[in-house]
């Protein structure tokens, strides 16, 4: 292929024996290096999508190659343009790749400092303007790969919560498509505009703004920092179990979403992660670190995320996680899915009786959150029961259910003694609350950014950056007490202290009890499917309903002058 390629550009550029025999050299050499780059790059989509060993080498010759192509167009870029052609969309191609590949190994990795390094070399290619000269060029394939080139970039700006530079990639790739569509009678049209209005959807999900004095949006990140876990202070008494490995599962009807990430995964995948870091000052080049090296200690816990999985496809990721867990370390699982409910009286209460959640939808749902299924002997095909995780509790599991059938959950049973804990979502929410299920689940949203839930059950749905951080540094001292409350009672269940010893859990397990306590105290909520669970069950009055933490509450709801929302008389013998 290099041959044939090479005989083609020389012919074209004038007679053969007229080109210096370096400059001959440094064509072939270009050629070689991008047909050995295109097909590494192609031979990732073999790599097993699960399992993390086997695919680190590969990806470390991919690097390599694209990293040497990358510096050989730089430095030969005159004679490449003379001799090969070379067209600015080409270098942009090759940027837009090793973008991609950045991204590919965070998501392998979990690693955020990876997609600083995928954001440089998409913005590059704005910048630089690489593809500019593409739409006059007579070939709709090459403004299809401008197109995509905009969506990947979109992803990477939103995981990295660069919401302005997001609005102008909103705005540059909506004339993009227009311009293509005018001038190319396509198929892919509808397509393209709903690639639009997903996006727009998506930046707009949070219920509540944070504004600066001039107005403009406060952008405000959730991920884990220095400062967001409360501390361990002396006398907690906790384990020392790690969260290593979690699945992010996602399956809400009508719910947001962009490249098969629900709102709801995006929140919680950002929970489970801390702030980026620079690459450069962090780690070596992605797969090339030496055997002999002791592995840097992992940021981050290593995530999967799926989107509508099959049973089998969930299964195989799960067995895949559980196989490579480390020795002391945690399994968390989160699902984010439609409930799926008995569909009588059964004679037996076993794991598979009180329904579960759905993760792949299929022909039978249309719209609606439950399914109810008129043959009682049929149970539905990916509906994930209680009883399909009993094999993994082998090992400590931590699960997450956000479904309007999340107490199925409740009815678990421990059988290996191993640490467990399972964090229900309320089943229902009141129908005085505006309905925001599209824009995520409430639940959810208490989990990852559990200020932005307070405000919005309170009815506010804009607040002043000042007045925003007074109340963040409340809430921090609220989990400081919440942590205290936990790690002191004398009766609740050893295995959520097994898991306080890890800052995500810590905080997931602060924010769920706030989160409690506060739809507990709320007007609104009022009946008993209002409220989150756990399974096993938490000691109320020493957490939820503890009046000390009654009393933060109500402080709180002062501060942003909505005391009136709550009741008072849950608090009146403190």
């Amino acid at each position: 292929r290099t041959e044939f390629a090479l005989k083609e550009i020389m012919s074209s550029g004038g007679a053969e024996d007229d080109i210096p025999q370096a400059e001959r050299k440094t064509v072939t050499d270009f050629c070689y290096l991008l047909d050995k780059s295109k097909q590494l790059f192609n031979g990732l989509r073999d790599l097993p999508q699960y399992g993390q060993k086997q695919w680190q080498s590969y990806f470390g010759r991919t690097f390599d190659v694209y990293t040497k192509l990358w510096k050989f167009q730089q430095q030969h870029r005159q004679v490449l343009d003379n001799r090969y052609g070379l067209k600015r969309w080409q270098i942009g191609e090759i940027a837009s790749k090793i973008g991609q590949l950045y991204y590919h190994y965070y998501l392998r990795t979990s690693e955020t400092s990876y997609l600083n390094e995928a954001f440089s070399f998409y913005s590059a290619i704005r910048q630089r303007s690489y593809y500019s000269q593409v739409n006059k060029e007579d070939r709709p394939e090459l403004v299809v790969k401008k197109l995509r080139y905009y969506a990947r970039f979109i992803v990477v700006c939103l995981l990295l919560n660069k919401m302005d530079v997001v609005k102008d990639l909103v705005k540059e790739l909506s004339d993009e498509i227009e311009d293509y569509t005018h001038r190319f009678n396509t198929e892919d049209q509808v397509e393209w505009n709903l690639v639009l209005q997903e996006v727009a959807a998506f930046i707009e999900a949070d219920p509540v703004m944070v504004l600066n004095d001039d107005n403009t949006i406060v952008i405000t990140s959730n991920r884990l920092s220095e400062t967001g876990a409360p501390l361990l202070e002396q006398g907690m008494i906790v384990g020392q179990l790690a969260l290593a490995d979690a699945l992010i599962i996602g399956n809400c009807n009508n719910q947001v979403k962009f490249s098969e990430l629900t709102i709801d995964m995006f929140r919680m995948l950002q929970a489970l992660e801390r702030e980026p870091m620079n690459l450069a000052s962090q780690m070596n080049k992605p797969g090339m670190q030496e055997s002999t090296e002791k592995p840097a200690r992992r940021e981050n816990p290593h995530k999967y995320l799926l989107y509508k999985p099959t049973f089998s496809q969930l299964y195989t990721f799960l067995a895949a996680s559980f196989k490579e867990l480390p020795a002391n370390s945690v399994l968390l699982i989160y699902l984010s899915a439609t409930g799926v409910f008995p569909s009588g009286r059964s004679d037996s209460e076993g794991p598979y009786d009180f329904g579960g959640v759905l993760t792949n939808s299929n022909r039978d749902i249309i719209n609606g959150d439950a399914i109810h299924k008129r043959n009682q002997s049929y149970k539905e095909m990916h509906c994930l029961h209680p009883g399909d995780l009993y094999p993994f509790t082998r090992k400590p599991l931590f699960i997450i259910v956000d479904s309007s059938n999340s107490v199925a959950y409740k009815n678990f049973t421990n059988l290996f003694g191993q640490p467990l804990v399972c964090l229900l979502s309320p089943t229902a929410y009141p129908k005085a609350l505006q309905d925001q299920s599209q824009r995520g689940s409430l639940f959810t949203l208490f989990l990852n950014n559990p200020l932005m839930a307070f405000l919005f059950v309170s009815g506010l749905s804009s607040m002043r950056r000042g007045l925003w951080e007074k109340c963040q540094d409340y809430l921090r001292k609220i989990n400081r007490d919440i942590a205290q409350l936990l790690t002191h009672s004398r009766s609740i269940d050893q295995s959520f202290l097994q898991f306080f010893g890890d800052e995500f859990l810590r905080l997931l397990l602060t924010r769920f009890i706030f989160c409690s306590a506060t739809m507990r105290m709320h007007k609104i909520f009022r009946e008993t499917r209002n409220y989150p669970e756990s399974y096993p069950q938490l000691p109320r009055d020493e957490t939820v309903e503890n009046p000390h933490l009654q009393k933060h509450i109500l402080e709180l709801a002062s501060i942003l002058d909505v005391r009136n929302v709550f009741l008072e008389n849950t608090f009146d013998d403190y």
